[in-house]
């Protein structure tokens, strides 16, 4: 859990200084007035990730030099993230740290929810797939250097076939690398979705009070051998001029009652296995990572009826800190479990406790 964060020139804030108690806080405020930047904040200085943009320039405030700060001491640590032009520089208890990995390899563990997750269920895979990387990413620094190196390679591959021209010989070296960390890719989802599946489907029914059997299903796009696949689809890439097969093209079938959750279940189903979704990433990230994810939750409860309100706090770990946006409150008097919760107004980048 994180007891103070601090920003400088971060989005709408020129400085903010925040000290939170361990059970978390209630951020209120009009749309637009920078709840959701404190969360991006604490997601940052944690992962260096934002669900909101992969460019981390564009998180400076408009006017403030074009860079950023982010402190804070999430699990007893002081950790900094400051953003200039000349880069990223990291530091944990006042020591640098050398790159990316060397950062979050000990930074703790998030889990992100908001009404975006909706897409995890009616939008295309690649939002699906974002799921499991940021799963991976967080367990195992072997998934971050495999999904990195992937990238790399297939995106000099695709420049190759964009090029149209005969470069055989440099596509297969790309695709050597391709085969080597897409097949390590696609075997750690594989497991991924196989140790989600019961603890979706156990979200799934406490959140909804009914029995309702949710299933996932792990689609690898180039079935079970990649090398192979890669063989068969050559001459489809060189006339399509780009890569079509392998883990960038994976996704989860998601089915309720047997039937595609997309096309099946009601709204209210959706939002519920989205909400399951996220409950079973923060229970795998726990039996894992051996510590409760602070819990990001992006003006989620004004959607939901009281008695799943109550069921997704019940279903929280209750020692876990949770960080929740809202424009209201009304929906507070009717739910459980958040006594202990600080509450704080935001409004024209500052924030004071109500």
């Amino acid at each position: 859990m994180l007891h103070s964060l601090r920003l400088l020139d971060f989005r709408c804030f020129g400085a903010l200084d925040l000290g939170v108690p361990a059970a978390g806080a209630i951020l209120t405020g009009d749309n637009a007035q920078g709840k959701t930047s404190i969360l991006e904040a604490l997601c940052v200085l944690v992962r260096l990730h934002s669900p909101r943009t992969h460019r981390m320039g564009t998180l400076a405030r408009l006017g403030g030099g074009g860079g950023f700060g982010i402190a804070g001491d999430p699990w007893g640590g002081e950790r900094q993230v400051r953003f200039s032009r000349e880069g990223l520089a990291l530091k944990v208890d006042g020591e640098p740290r050398a790159n990316r990995n060397s950062y979050v390899a000990d930074g703790g563990l998030v889990v992100w929810m908001g009404n975006e997750d909706l897409e995890l269920i009616r939008g295309p895979g690649e939002g699906r797939r974002r799921y499991l990387d940021f799963i991976g990413a967080q367990l195992d620094p072997a998934y971050r250097r495999a999904w990195a190196r992937y990238r790399r390679a297939l995106q000099a591959k695709n420049l190759l076939l964009k090029e149209g021209r005969a470069r055989d010989a440099e596509i297969r070296s790309y695709e050597e690398i391709l085969i080597e960390h897409g097949t390590l890719l696609m075997t750690a989802r594989a497991k991924l979705v196989e140790q989600l599946r019961p603890l979706a489907a156990a979200a799934q029914r406490a959140v909804s009070g009914r029995d309702e059997p949710l299933t996932l299903q792990y689609l690898p796009a180039s079935g079970p051998d990649l090398r192979e696949s890669m063989l068969q689809a050559r001459e489809r890439e060189n006339r399509l001029r780009q890569s079509v097969v392998g883990p960038h093209r994976d996704d989860i079938q998601l089915r309720l009652h047997g039937m595609p959750a997309a096309d099946f279940a009601s709204e209210g189903q959706q939002r519920t296995i989205a909400l399951a979704l996220k409950l079973a990433q923060g229970g795998l990230l726990e039996a894992q990572g051996g510590t409760a994810p602070i819990y990001l939750m992006d003006d989620i409860f004004g959607e939901l009826d009281p008695g799943r309100r109550n069921a997704l706090m019940a279903h929280l770990p209750p020692l876990a800190q949770k960080w929740i946006t809202t424009t209201h409150l009304d929906w507070l008097r009717e739910t459980t479990g958040l006594a202990e919760i600080a509450r704080f107004r935001v409004n024209e980048g500052g924030c004071r406790t109500t």
